[in-house]
Order: structure tokens, then C-alpha cells, then sequence
């Protein structure tokens, strides 16, 4: 007899959890509590433009290779994907760096910034290579419940190379002395959510991802992984239910055996929550099945979350690329904000993606859609519309200065995304956008564990569970939780 799955969201984790777990068989249903597909990773479109509401970075295009060739396709089969260059942005304070896609003309921009940085690049990156090649093949497709499933042998031969007890502020400042470099070097590492003091060296692995690996396109944004996704997931036979949210999921002696909604129920021999692993937790189970206190959240470590505006211009920028990254304010106090002391922050550093540039399809001609970006602390109050207008005027106005062209006169579509809408919108724990922070001490089998503590056929996935936040780790985080139920029920 067909065993049976319910999946509760359907964002890149809980589509690649049903595609998995529907190749190996089982009848799968996915609930989402939104109109469409894609979980954070949503699309809007309006009066002509559309924008990518969340992920808008496409990194580690062999992790998204993989995951289609899984499925005997290739993500070519789905959409089409341009390599940027430049990869990106940089605005300093005085001038801007463009981040070539080609190492030796980077090297060389090394090089004109601190004499001697393009060979230490080299050294860096060959380190960071041999990072990358363990860390995705020995440590990010585990299932983390378990230390034992650490103790393999090319872990434990290059332990020291993996330099997981040493920050990556510090590994990255014995290569290179110029604070521009330092800074360019430790950015990749904002995505994993936390501070660089505060994130093991072993992560200089999204160096290697970031300049060997590229920064990609795919046409039509991000969401158009979405829609290859799901296209798959329909394709191997899942059944979605879309404006179906979950309101319990009903537990009897031990076993998750129904998932409530505000319309029906769904019977199943296995449930898989890609919802946010808290709301779960908390909002859908009885107090005695929830596997973690009130006390052990408090104590986790965030990634931010994110104050976002999307903007359509009725002109088009000149002299712009598809991402910008503004460091013109120093980033000690914006860090501090998110980090140690919550609160709004006082000068932030932001960034800007405008899809336009790269792809014409998503504005109408003549016109530009921008996503602007300011990380913010998760759980913060006050998050007004006058505190949202206070920022946006202020980050418009610093990329006029930088841009030498006037924004705030030529828009014609805003609206903004904060705080209380990814509670609102995504039933997000204290309002994150990223999920839980890389920390040593929130990484493999110290996060959230992806299988319940209580309910024997309760599986979990998505960024606050194994491996981590960001779009790749998301796909791989469904992989292993349909595995491990897989593992466990056959």
C-alpha cells in the first residue's frame, strides 16, 4: 500500500522535500497557506514590474545542478541562466569596486588596493576550495542527529584544514591588511547570518562559491527556480493545496496522524513541516509533543531580518549594476544593532538589486524595477510606515549621491516589506528573514534537529533546522529530511 506524506509550505524546502520524497514513491501533498509556490521566495508583480519579494542571489549553481540531475534533468531543462559580470557592486565611501567574474583581472584589483593580495588570493582560495569540496560532500548533506555521523575520515584528516575553531574574521585578516579587501572577503559571509567574528573560518567555503563559483541569473529572477520546482514536483506526481493553512496538526499516542486546516483534514503516515520550524512547534502541536522550550528559543541566535522596499522607476539608471552593495557607512555599529544590542539601526549599510538590467522582461521598457535591502535586527518593534519612510529616504538619497542621478522623483511603484509582514506573511519566528545564524554553535547537530523528539513520523525542514539558511541549503535541507524519512519507513 502507497505510503502517504502531508508537507506543510512549499518554499524551496518543502518543494524539494516533495519531490523526493514522491520519487521514492510516496503519495505527497503540500499545503501552503499562500496563493502560490515559492514560500519567502515569492514574486510580485504589479502595474507592469516584477520583483523577487525574497532570495535574489543565485550561488553554488552545482548544488542547484545536483538537485535536478537527481531527477534525471538538468536546470537548463527549466530555465536559462546568465553568469553577471561584473558578479557585483561595491560602494565605499569615496569611490565603488566592480567585482570581475574573471580571477585574474579580480587579482589584479587585489593587487592595485595592497601590493602582495593577489597571491594571498591565491592562497586563500585554494584553502577555501578544499573547504568548499568537504564541506558539501562530508558535512552539509547530514542529517545532524548524531555526532557519529561526523566521524569520517577525510573530516578527521583535514580537521585543522577546516579551521572550525577559528573565526573567519581572524582567518581572513592573516591574508590580507586593507580594510577594503578585509571587507570585500568577509561580505559573503552576511548570508550564512551572522557577525564574521562571530562565524567559523570554515565558511571563507562562500569565497569560493562567491569568485570560483560565480554570481548567476536565472531569467525571469528567482522565482523562476520556484516554478522549476514546482513544474518537477507536478511532474513526479505531488499534489498541491494551495490557501490551505495549516491550523494543527493532531497527534495520537506519539504519532502525527492528521494535519488540520481551515477547510479540512489531511490524513498521512508522515508529516514534514517546511513551515517555520518555532510556528510549528508552538502554534500547531500540543505543548507536550513540542520538542524545544520557550527558554531554548529565547537563547537562539538570529539572522536578521530585512527592511525592503520595491521600487519601479519610470526611467531607466545609467552607469548601475544588477547588484550593489553600499558600504559607504562602517559596518561595526550596523553589526552591533543587529547582533548585540537589537534595535533599529542608527546608519545602515544596504543593498540593491535591480533585475532590469539583466533582464528586460521584468519592468516595462524604458523602466527599471529595483529591490532595495537594509538588514535589520529580527524581533524589533516599531515597525511603522513612518519609520519605513524615514529609511527609505535615506538610502534613496545616498544612492543618488553615488549614482550622480535623482531616484525618489521617477517612481511610479513602492511598496514596502518588513518585520511584522514575515510574521504576518510567513509565520516567521521574531520577524527573520534568514532563519538561525551560522554560528559554531548552531551548526549540524547543535540546530534544531530535522526529526521530533516526540512525534515518531514528524520531520522538519528549512532554515531553522539542518543544514542552514540560504536558497542552496534549502534544497539540500529537503533532500535530507526526505531521506531520513525515507531511512526510517521503508
Amino acid at each position: 500500500m502507497q505510503k502517504s506524506a502531508v508537507i506543510i509550505g512549499s518554499g524551496f524546502a518543502g518543494l524539494s522535500a516533495a519531490s523526493f520524497m514522491a520519487k521514492d514513491g510516496w503519495k505527497v501533498t503540500v499545503l501552503e497557506k499562500n496563493e502560490t509556490p515559492g514560500g519567502r521566495a515569492k514574486q510580485l508583480k504589479q502595474d507592469g514590474f516584477t520583483f523577487d519579494m525574497g532570495p535574489s542571489w543565485y550561488w553554488m549553481p552545482d548544488v542547484f545542478e545536483r538537485y535536478f540531475q537527481q531527477f534525471g534533468k538538468n536546470a537548463k531543462d527549466y530555465y536559462k541562466l546568465k553568469r553577471l559580470d561584473p558578479s557585483y557592486r561595491v560602494y565605499w565611501q569615496h569611490d565603488f569596486t566592480d567585482i570581475p567574474s574573471d580571477l585574474t583581472q579580480l587579482k589584479k584589483i587585489f593587487e592595485s588596493i595592497e601590493p602582495g593580495s593577489a597571491v594571498q588570493l591565491d592562497k586563500y582560495l585554494e584553502e577555501a576550495a578544499y573547504k568548499y569540496k568537504t564541506g558539501i560532500n562530508n558535512l552539509v548533506y547530514k542529517p545532524g542527529l548524531s555526532i557519529t555521523e561526523f566521524f569520517d575520515w577525510q573530516i578527521a584528516k583535514g580537521i585543522f584544514r577546516l579551521d572550525i575553531f577559528t573565526s573567519i574574521k581572524k582567518h581572513i585578516a592573516r591574508h590580507f591588511k586593507n580594510e577594503k579587501l578585509r571587507s570585500l572577503m568577509e561580505f559573503p559571509v552576511l548570508f550564512l547570518g551572522a557577525l564574521p567574528e562571530d562565524t567559523p573560518a570554515l565558511y571563507s567555503l562562500m569565497n569560493y562559491a562567491d569568485i570560483q563559483g560565480g554570481t548567476w541569473y536565472p531569467q525571469g529572477g528567482m522565482y523562476a527556480v520556484v516554478e522549476a520546482m514546482y513544474k518537477l514536483a507536478k511532474e513526479l506526481g505531488v499534489d498541491f493545496h494551495f490557501n490551505e493553512e495549516v491550523q494543527r496538526v493532531h497527534v495520537h499516542e506519539g504519532r502525527a496522524d492528521n494535519v488540520i486546516t481551515k477547510n479540512t483534514s489531511y490524513k498521512a503516515d508522515v508529516v514534514i513541516s517546511a513551515a517555520d520550524y518555532y510556528f510549528t512547534e508552538k502554534s500547531l502541536l500540543p505543548a507536550q509533543y513540542q520538542s524545544y522550550s520557550d527558554q531554548y528559543w529565547n537563547k537562539r541566535v538570529m539572522a536578521p531580518s530585512c527592511l525592503l522596499y520595491y521600487i519601479g522607476l519610470n526611467k531607466k539608471l545609467q552607469n548601475v549594476q544588477h547588484h550593489s552593495l553600499f558600504f559607504d557607512v562602517p559596518f561595526e555599529q550596523h553589526g552591533h544593532e543587529i547582533y548585540k544590542e537589537p534595535q533599529w539601526p542608527t546608519s545602515p549599510l544596504f543593498y540593491t538589486s535591480i533585475n532590469s538590467i539583466t533582464d528586460a522582461t521584468v519592468a516595462p521598457p524604458g523602466c527599471d524595477a529595483i529591490v532595495f535591502l537594509i538588514p535589520v535586527a529580527a524581533g524589533l518593534k516599531g515597525d511603522t510606515e513612518a519609520l519605513r519612510e524615514k529609511y527609505f529616504n535615506n538610502i534613496v538619497a545616498r544612492m543618488e549621491k553615488y549614482t550622480g542621478q535623482t531616484i525618489a522623483e521617477s517612481i511610479v511603484y513602492k511598496k514596502s516589506f518588513s518585520v511584522s509582514d514575515f510574521v504576518s506573511e510567513y509565520n516567521s519566528f521574531r520577524g527573520n528573514a534568514y532563519g538561525l545564524a551560522n554560528t559554531l554553535r548552531q551548526t549540524a547537530i547543535f540546530r534544531p534537529a530535522c526529526r521530533s523528539k516526540k512525534v515518531k513520523n514528524l520531520f522538519y525542514a528549512g532554515q531553522l533546522t539542518v543544514p542552514g539558511p540560504g536558497v542552496p541549503p534549502a534544497l539540500i535541507s529537503g533532500e535530507v529530511t526526505a531521506n531520513e524519512v525515507i531511512k526510517s519507513f521503508r
